[in-house]
């Protein structure tokens, strides 16, 4: 198994490979071959031990792709971005390729052709933590505040990964239990609450038709 973006890659024993995308809410067990299915269970890879991998997916928002190619080349995953923790990731990679560009910097960074994995809530608190205004044009932030911005985002999703995630609705780890980053949200959900950084209220908006939080103080 691996990972690119937020498709797992099951690569067979044979040339094909299985693309899994789970969704907003959508997951997957290993279960007995008998255990009946639940509502939203949609898929069964059966293995040779009796046991399969069931695919759950309440809001039918996830996706199974059986291919016969290289997965790194199938048009899903062959135009993404470097993953946050990749080397080329970094200020100088965001300066270069936000030159002249217009787009908000929140919804920048979470375009998947410039990086991925960045979504709504690391997006917000990554942001917040490099002083940085949701709505400012990417193309009219210095490259010194792109070094803090991806130090940001990589810390934030550091952070996030040893918490476990973040739990908002029905996220669950593979153990079944919450992901508690939550707890530790700076900005996110936070509209109409002091800053922790500088003391102004922070404010609530949309941007790209998503909810936003930002300090009118510290985020410039």
């Amino acid at each position: 198994m691996d990972r690119r973006a937020k498709y797992l890659i099951m690569r067979l024993d044979s040339d094909n490979a299985l693309l899994i995308h789970l969704g907003m809410s959508g997951y997957i067990r290993v279960v007995p071959r008998a255990t009946p299915p639940q509502k939203h269970d949609h898929i069964d890879l059966v293995f040779s031990n009796d046991r399969c991998l069931r695919f759950h997916d309440p809001r039918r928002f996830g996706s199974v792709h059986l291919i016969d190619e290289p997965a790194e080349s199938h048009a899903l995953l062959s135009k993404l971005g470097p993953e946050p923790f990749d080397d080329r990731f970094d200020g100088a990679y965001l300066y270069a390729i936000a030159d002249k560009r217009r787009l908000a910097v929140k919804s920048f960074i979470m375009d998947s052709h410039i990086v991925v994995g960045v979504g709504n809530i690391y997006a917000t608190e990554a942001l917040h933590r490099a002083g940085i205004h949701p709505g400012r044009s990417a193309g009219r932030v210095s490259q010194r505040r792109y070094d803090r911005l991806a130090a940001s985002i990589q810390a934030v999703l550091s952070e996030a990964i040893e918490a476990g995630g973040t739990t908002l609705r029905d996220f669950a780890r593979s153990d079944g239990q919450p992901g508690y980053f939550q707890q530790s949200l700076d900005a996110y959900g936070r509209g109409g609450t002091t800053c922790p950084r500088c003391g102004r209220t922070m404010r609530s908006t949309r941007l790209a038709q998503r909810a936003t939080v930002y300090c009118p103080g510290c985020q410039r």
